[in-house]
């Protein structure tokens, strides 16, 4: 197992070499000075910061109960990792010795991998390592080698090939020819994506340091293009991806492909002929080549004429490079080049990410012969998988397996989380490219002679099934849409399940694409499930909704495990013989025992109980606040359930009502109220109106500890009285009782809160005998409805008002309602009560973000449909059809139908069996934007009750401050088209913006499971708490460790170890290492740009920290390129109204001031104070910093008059919000006292001059360019980087009350646990990201954070 941050790890493929991934001196790693032995406590934290009275245990996974936790980590000895790496010799053919730094976890194929990257020996691949004369196996780790230690020397020997190690090697070698190309990234293949952050910083960051030393003050051109500076209306694409200059490949060859002599006759097979190439080189020499098994040689074949004699020069060559390099002169001189450039780049530019990522537009790009992409379209690779040679996998025992392996200790988990996550996304990507060979007609159906769209298919191992009501399964739960969602709601139930993880208890593999309009399920198969009929194998739960049902003992005990977790509720229900069946999921869900012998379960779409705002049922009334919110309505499927975020902040409000019942009444007991339980008890299920006080935000106990926190620390009180209480006496039993059905706790001595996800469920009866229990689901199902529109939804507009949550573009704003548990149909009803908000005004932002959203999910609906009757020759006309109507002023765009010379006159009748889409209509052809945008308004009404005010594009545009661009972006990233980079007409109301040749092509839209690193996840949550209670050196070295863990199992590539870099890179930099902040934060932007999307919002905060720590290192013209690329990023993603702006624009403001740039300087301060303005009101403290920036740019270029005004208005706010006496307030003051005296001595100097004309004897004006230091100082502040001048003293009593605090909390909390009276607590889930993105600085500047 290889623990080193200076090192990828295993996982990563090839081309992470060692030698460059960190600059020198080891730095990567916490403390590079003592031996890094790391000391791991079965993942919590190092045993070092145990010893103080600091770290909260982190929570355990939220799946397992605390008793299963428990009973699988006691008595567990500490293990300790010892990696002491050493160096070994590699003695290579040809070239110089050189020695290599290795771990003793390694494998031996890590090292061939490392040699297969390096500069001089990346032409190898067929070779073996010898250790005193004695071959090494690929497999065995370095540490289990006899002999191998510092200094040994490891002998690379050429092996003879065979045909699968020669085609290994021609893949390599065009992948080294193809290394700088960015196709892969633009076609979306082999998990390559682009990156452009090294176009904006020339290179390698850390070098340019040491370079550049000395302030840059050499003129540099701070002018930004044009469509950067504030105001300006174009929004132009093309700067999207800017031309990378490495990307003018560098001929090597013209054509290197498999030559049409293949295979070798069986004569040539004898003399040991592998395979034959055919090679146009640079010189345009035609050459043809054998692969044989001593190596590479020239023949004497010619295109039409087969002759494998060697030709002359009679030389073989084990690599194909050397012999090439022979044969033309360009091509050694070329590659030799390349392969500097390709070393040279960061190794997170090259390597694969591990889900692949497309990119919505692409530049026309020349296509090139290219044998090795030739032969993955037709061989379709199943035979050809490097790791597992001549077969196809079993991907469900593949899955199955890295279940099952063990998980006692660290060091197991993490082995355990690795395979499970590289399994995943290798079935993600065998998947996805299954369903679009599927949807191409690339497959034959497993039952040919049914309709097209009853149709199923076995393709490497897995089965596609398409998201079509198929034999009427969904009749009435809304046909094809119901059958169109359930993927989804299952796919949702696999990863709830896979997050709890139970052993024993078994999932499909299971990913949900969308392409071409079609919804395909991808699904591992249970062995043994095609040979026999469902209905035998079905041994638990229901195979046609609830009519027959049955159930299992082991399945009820394995679900009974999950149950609380999840929060279901195990239940009774009729089957069709009227007999009581028990089960512990909703009847849906399907048992079924494979031949293998394991317990899976499968159809999961109703693990989460059904949404009744959206399923009216007769005669049942919802709660009032669901009716003046219009609901219940009727939806397109009765499918609709709750999302688990929404249970689970249920059940935590739940929880707190709880306590609080609880404690008031013990308050009045103590008072000597005999009468007090009474008045609770007739209360009987208390509906969520009952409390509207109670739920101010989503989070009550989080979200308000100011004015709640002594609230809740009373009922933590009382919470420890009813606990010591507990068994002696009668009245606390009481109390908790009366407070248990208060709430609809299903345990009168506990509090525990279940769903039945059955409820509601059309065709499922309950026994008379659970009545009782069915009405009491049922008014929770209601209360749970209440609770998302009276609490979670206001709770998510005010955050969202005071700009707790930040979202830029749709995707983000989808991520903060999901967060919070809303379902995206909720749409509609956040937009209404932000239009009725008494903060409209602050929550413009969301308002556009929420319409343009709106639009392009409604236009997707809209476009699914469309797409399926358009057959393959008529896409690309089709889509940009479809987009002129969407997004072109032009009125009345006409479809280009397939020319007609090529249109057969013999139609083929038989129509039932034709591929999907090959429905000859062109009824397409006939839409017109006027019918589209009234289609869309109709779709916004029906499906998010909204009602849009606009009959065209441009009056959307206009009513709604939208822009085009930002909808062609929206639209392009939910559908999966890719149009071509150029500058589009939106507005030409001459011509159409889009032609056929503009769509370049169409992406699988994929949605899988994420499977995730716990232990990391916890170290990084340790480490978050360690940096916000004020540890810095604690935390960084947490959160180092969890970087460790997470490379682990994730490999190099992931959007946690994003977010791990970014807080790194803050530490280090409020710790004063720029340099190391400067690499760390080089990562983070390279890896959101590779992982995440190149203007992804989270890119565009990347960049924007990267500008602050460039500018920290001196790296002026560096920052100011990186803070333009962050501007124009969001101008496209967004415009310019958006509350992140103003912060953007400060950035840029203040860098332009520190260049002395005061004009260009102002435009961007005054526009950041403007739209401060806007969002945080005019008496906003962010408003005045805004101001007392304006001020010092004019004050520098000594226009006074205007610098006192800002300074004053900036003097006002603080005066009013923080007091006389605040030291913000005296610094203002003080700043207009000096501001004063300036503008006093430049007026009479004025007045000198204009007395004694040019005699006059003027006193020189200090007029003061602003120092770095200021700069930086004013641009910490508005990033909410404080650092905080502490004496000693303070920080001991700072220290020592955080620890009394803690001990509190803990002692607390422990009481909690040993005497649970009422289950524990939920736990918040809350996702790395979020928190991530403030670490232990707080946003607003007025709030001083804990840096000491």
């Amino acid at each position: 197992m290889v623990i080193k941050t200076d090192e990828l790890p295993a996982a990563a493929p090839a081309d992470s070499a060692r030698d460059h991934s960190l600059p020198a001196g080891g730095k990567g790693r916490p403390g590079a000075a003592e031996p890094p032995s790391v000391m791991l406590l079965n993942g919590d934290c190092p045993e070092s910061l145990k010893k103080e009275e600091g770290v909260a245990e982190p929570p355990r996974e939220n799946g397992l109960d605390e008793a299963e936790a428990g009973d699988e980590t006691t008595g567990q000895e500490v293990i300790v990792i010892q990696d002491t790496g050493f160096s070994v010799k590699i003695l290579a053919p040809g070239i110089e010795p050189f020695s290599l730094q290795v771990s003793p976890q390694e494998m031996v194929q890590e090292i061939h991998q490392v040699l297969m990257d390096r500069e001089d020996t990346c032409h190898r691949t067929c070779f073996s390592l010898h250790l005193d004369g004695n071959m090494l196996d690929h497999f065995s780790e370095l540490r289990s080698i006899e002999g191998l230690q510092e200094g040994s020397v490891l002998r690379v020997v050429e092996e003879p090939y065979t045909v699968r190690e020669a085609r290994i090697h021609v893949r390599h070698v065009r992948d080294l020819l193809k290394s700088l190309d960015p196709a892969d990234a633009f076609n979306g293949v082999d998990c390559n994506s682009l990156s452009f952050l090294s176009v904006f910083t020339d290179g390698d960051l850390g070098d340019s340091g040491k370079r550049k030393k000395g302030l840059e003050m050499d003129p540099i051109d701070c002018t930004p293009p044009e469509y950067i500076l504030p105001g300006s209306r174009e929004r132009p694409l093309c700067p999207l991806q800017p031309q990378n200059r490495d990307w003018k490949p560098l001929q090597c060859l013209k054509v290197l492909t498999m030559s049409g002599w293949n295979p070798p006759p069986g004569n040539r097979k004898m003399h040991g002929d592998l395979m034959y190439l055919f090679v146009i080189t640079a010189e345009d020499r035609q050459v043809s080549i054998t692969a044989s098994t001593r190596g590479f040689y020239l023949n004497q074949s010619t295109a039409y004429h087969f002759n494998p004699k060697p030709a002359s020069p009679r030389f073989l060559s084990h690599s194909l490079v050397e012999l090439l390099n022979q044969i033309s002169p360009t091509f050694k001189k070329n590659f030799a080049v390349l392969q500097k450039k390709r070393v040279q780049r960061h190794p997170f530019e090259r390597i694969a990410t591990p889900f692949q990522v497309y990119s919505w537009t692409a530049p026309q790009a020349e296509h090139a012969m290219d044998c090795v992409r030739a032969e993955d379209a037709y061989t379709s690779r199943l035979g050809y998988e490097e790791h597992i040679p001549g077969q196809t996998r079993d991907w469900n025992e593949e899955l199955q397996t890295t279940r099952e392996l063990p998980r006692k200790n660290l060091p197991e988990r993490l082995l355990r989380e690795r395979a499970i996550f590289k399994v995943h996304s290798d079935f993600t990507a065998a998947a996805t490219r299954g369903a679009v060979a599927v949807i191409d007609g690339n497959v034959m159906a497993i039952n040919p002679s049914e309709e097209t769209k009853m149709q199923m298919f076995i393709w490497n191992n897995i089965f596609f099934s398409l998201g079509f009501d198929v034999r009427d399964h969904y009749k009435d739960f809304g046909g094809d849409v119901a059958a169109y969602v359930a993927p989804t709601n299952d796919l949702n139930g696999v990863r709830t399940y896979n997050a709890v993880d139970v052993e024993g208890l078994y999932t499909l593999g299971t990913v949900v694409v969308d392409y071409r309009g079609y919804r395909v399920t991808a699904q591992s198969i249970i062995p043994g499930i095609l040979e026999r009929d469902q209905e035998q194998s079905v041994i638990y739960g229901s195979i046609d909704f609830g009519k027959t049902v049955v159930s299992h003992p082991r399945y009820l005990e394995l679900l009974e495990r999950t149950s609380r977790p999840l929060k279901l509720l195990r239940h009774r229900v009729l089957n069709d013989r009227d007999e009581e069946v028990e089960l512990c999921s909703s009847v849906e869900c399907k048992g079924i025992i494979g031949n293998d012998g394991r317990h899976y379960i499968l159809d999961l779409l109703r693990t989460f109980p059904p949404d009744l705002n959206f399923l009216p049922v007769p005669g049942e009334e919802l709660p009032e606040e669901c009716v003046r919110a219009g609901f219940p309505r009727a939806h397109r499927h009765k499918l609709c359930c709750l999302r688990q975020e929404l249970v689970d902040a249920f059940v935590e409000h739940r929880y707190l009502l709880f306590m609080k019942l609880a404690a008031l009444q013990l308050m009045q007991q103590k008072a000597g109220k005999a009468e007090g339980p009474a008045t609770l008890e007739n209360g009987g299920p208390l509906s969520s109106d009952a409390t509207p006080e109670d739920c101010p935000g989503p989070e009550a106990g989080s979200e308000e500890e100011g004015n709640n926190a002594s609230g809740l620390a009373k009922v933590k009180e009382l919470a420890e009285t009813i606990a010591s209480d507990d068994g002696t006496d009668p009245r606390s039993r009481e109390v908790i009782r009366n407070a248990c059905k208060a709430v609809g706790s299903i345990s009168s001595t506990a509090f525990d809160i279940r769903f039945n996800p059955d409820i509601f469920s059309p065709g499922v009866r309950f026994p008379d005998s659970c009545q009782d229990e069915v009405r009491d689901q049922k008014q929770l199902l209601k209360d749970a409805a209440a609770f998302l529109l009276s609490c979670q939804i206001p709770g998510l507009v005010k955050d969202c008002a005071e700009h707790a949550v930040l979202p830029m573009d749709g995707a983000t704003l989808a991520e903060v309602m999901r967060q919070r548990g809303i379902n995206m149909r909720y749409l509609g009803k956040v937009l209404d009560l932000v239009l009725r908000s008494p903060a409209r005004e602050q929550l413009d932002h969301i308002f556009k973000i929420g319409i343009g959203e709106l639009i392009t999910r409604s236009a997707k609906h809209i476009f699914k449909t469309y797409l399926q009757g358009v057959e393959l020759s008529g896409l690309s006309a089709a889509i940009s059809h479809f987009l002129n109507c969407f997004l072109s002023s032009y009125p009345n765009p006409v479809a280009h139908l397939p020319a007609d010379e090529l249109v057969s006159k013999k139609r083929n009748k038989r129509r039932k069996n034709r591929p999907l889409g090959a429905a000859d209509n062109t009824a397409w052809a006939v839409m017109t934007p006027q019918a589209l945008w009234k289609n869309i308004c109709q779709e916004a009404k029906n499906y998010f009750d909204f009602s849009l005010e606009c009959e065209t594009v441009d009056q959307a545009v206009e009513t709604y401050g939208l822009q085009k661009i930002t909808l062609l972006r929206e639209i392009s990233l939910k559908t999966g088209i890719q149009i071509l980079l150029k500058e589009y007409s939106f507005d030409s109301r001459h011509k159409p913006a889009f032609t056929e040749e503009d769509v370049l092509n169409i992406f699988p839209v994929v949605k899988h499971v994420n499977p995730k690193a716990s232990d990391a996840f916890h170290f990084f949550q340790s480490g978050q708490a360690k940096v916000q209670q004020g540890f810095l050196k604690e935390g960084c070295e947490l959160i180092s460790e969890a970087l460790n863990l997470f490379n682990n199992v994730y490999g190099a590539m992931h959007v946690e170890i994003c977010a791990c870099l970014r807080l790194l890179a803050r530490l280090h930099y409020i710790m004063g290492d720029y340099a190391e902040a400067l690499s760390n934060q080089q990562k983070a932007v390279l890896m959101s740009e590779r992982v995440l999307g190149i203007e992804h919002p989270n890119t565009i905060q990347e960049y924007m920290h990267l500008a602050l720590y460039c500018f920290a290192s001196s790296q002026l013209s560096t920052a100011l390129s990186l803070l333009y690329r962050a501007r124009y990023l969001m101008l496209l993603v967004f415009g310019e109204d958006h509350p992140e702006m103003a912060l953007l624009d400060n950035n840029i403001g203040l860098v332009l001031h520190g260049v002395m740039e005061y004009d260009l300087s102002l435009r961007f301060l005054e526009n950041a104070l403007a739209v401060s303005t806007k969002y945080h009101g005019p008496k906003a403290l962010k408003v005045a910093l805004s101001h007392h920036l304006v001020a010092r740019v004019y004050e520098s270029k000594a226009e006074f008059r205007s610098a006192l005004q800002h300074e004053k208005e900036g003097y006002t706010i603080y005066k009013t919000q923080l007091g006389e006496d605040h030291e913000k307030t005296k610094e203002s003051s003080e700043y207009l006292k000096c501001l004063t005296q300036q503008a006093v001595a430049l007026q009479r100097t004025m007045n000198e001059i204009y007395r004694n004309g040019s005699s006059a004897n003027i006193p020189p004006l200090k007029f003061t360019a602003p120092s770095m230091a200021s700069v930086l100082e004013q641009l910490n502040v508005i990033n909410g980087i404080l650092f905080i001048p502490l004496s000693q003293k303070d920080l001991e009593n700072l220290k020592a009350e955080v620890a009394r605090r803690h001990q509190l909390q803990e002692a607390s909390k422990s009481r909690d646990k040993a005497e649970e009276p009422m289950a524990t607590e939920p736990e918040p889930a809350g996702a790395p990201q979020d928190m991530a993105s403030q670490p232990g600085a707080a946003k607003d500047s007025s709030s001083p954070s804990l840096q000491a």
